[in-house]
């Protein structure tokens, strides 16, 4: 038996409705929210003055209406009515950024640290996350949640790390930082954290396999608009697929993985990104010839998982502001060549969210949730 809905669902639900239009449709006003939602003026009015009230709302300006001399109230949610941040670990720096409700940057941190799997370190970082957050006059109640992302694999729940040989942090828990961070905190695998980005500012995007380019080489599989998992938490770790029986030693301690053909370690070296492509674009023969050894490796790799998932491929991480519309081409072109499903069109794209992606996406999901909960309705 169905059950009825209360009149307190009702107004919740009325509530969370108004509050997701404005959400999407900043600047609006009254009227519009009254036709397009089909509630009536007294509701409307009665939940504009109620989120302005607990703060979710602002009046943002006015707008002419169709009475001479007579001007409306626009209406926006305050952005920064709760904020979001993420965290990316690296071996030798950390990266913090703190965003709002729409998922845009507020401010971003870099410092340089040695990781190190000890309490010193974590107490540090925590210290340096404490300062960043009072530097922006975030209250208590404003922070929804920390997320830390991760060279690692990590645990369905978030909570532990279950293959970290990158930073041999295997077994680390997120006590060790909230320990000393008196808020929501959780892992999130540093690929799935770009690939959250990705989805971010592509909310159309359905089913993807995206690739991370970075100094190690990473992968999340989007399907349904939603990340996969997989039952035990290593799904999509496509870096540790051996293409060479005899290749390079990867640091899993196989050799021939994926990661030693196609992560930026097995392109650059120690060299920087920046001194590598500007050598390439001064016409340097042997960086154009390890670039295009490079692109070969990729392609070959973007092949074996395109029959395995077909599906768009999207192509972030460090490397992403360096790609240009004709790598693209020359990687079609090179699949093309091995494929016995030759593709009628490009499914190679580049990455929207080149910047910042994975420190950003750590601290999504806090914002997904709450957006969320105000997007419930009355069943």
């Amino acid at each position: 038996m169905k059950k009825s809905i209360t009149p307190n669902q009702i107004k919740e639900s009325n509530r969370n409705l108004i509050y997701q239009y404005i959400y999407k449709n900043p600047g609006v006003s009254q009227l519009d929210i009254t036709y397009h939602l089909h509630l009536s003026r007294p509701t409307v009015t009665t939940n504009l003055s109620s989120l302005e009230e607990d703060g979710l709302i602002e009046k943002s300006g006015q707008i002419d209406t169709e009475y001479v001399g007579r001007k409306a109230s626009a209406y926006s949610i305050v952005s920064d009515y709760r904020v979001g941040i993420g965290v990316e670990i690296l071996k030798n720096e950390v990266k913090i950024n703190a965003v709002n409700l729409y998922g845009q940057k507020i401010e971003r941190l870099t410092f340089s640290i040695s990781y190190e799997n000890t309490d010193v370190y974590y107490h540090e970082v925590s210290n340096r996350i404490l300062e960043f957050k009072d530097s922006l006059h975030i209250k208590e109640e404003q922070l929804l949640g920390i997320g830390f992302a991760m060279q690692a694999l990590v645990s369905p729940d978030h909570r532990t790390i279950i293959y970290g040989k990158i930073l041999s942090c295997t077994g680390l828990t997120i006590d060790a930082f909230t320990k000393y961070l008196p808020y929501p905190c959780s892992f999130i695998h540093d690929a799935d954290s770009a690939a959250i980005s990705e989805l971010w500012v592509s909310p159309e995007l359905s089913d993807a396999f995206y690739l991370s380019l970075s100094k190690h080489l990473g992968a999340s599989i989007i399907s349904k608009g939603k990340l996969l998992e997989g039952k035990h938490g290593h799904c999509s770790t496509i870096e540790h697929i051996q293409m060479e029986k005899d290749g390079k030693l990867c640091y899993c301690g196989k050799h021939g993985c994926m990661e030693t053909l196609c992560s930026l370690s097995a392109l650059l070296g120690e060299e920087s990104l920046d001194k590598f492509f500007k050598k390439k674009k001064n016409g340097d023969k042997e960086a154009e010839k390890r670039w295009n050894s490079y692109l070969a490796e990729l392609a070959r790799a973007i092949n074996m998982l395109h029959l395995i998932y077909d599906t768009d491929f999207i192509l972030g991480g460090y490397i992403t502001p360096y790609l240009t519309k004709q790598d693209i081409q020359i990687l079609h072109e090179l699949i093309n060549e091995m494929t016995p499903f030759e593709e009628e069109s490009d499914f190679i794209q580049i990455s929207k969210m080149p910047k910042h992606n994975i420190s950003i996406g750590a601290a999504l999901p806090y914002i997904q949730e709450f957006l969320n909960i105000h997007s419930s309705r009355a069943q």
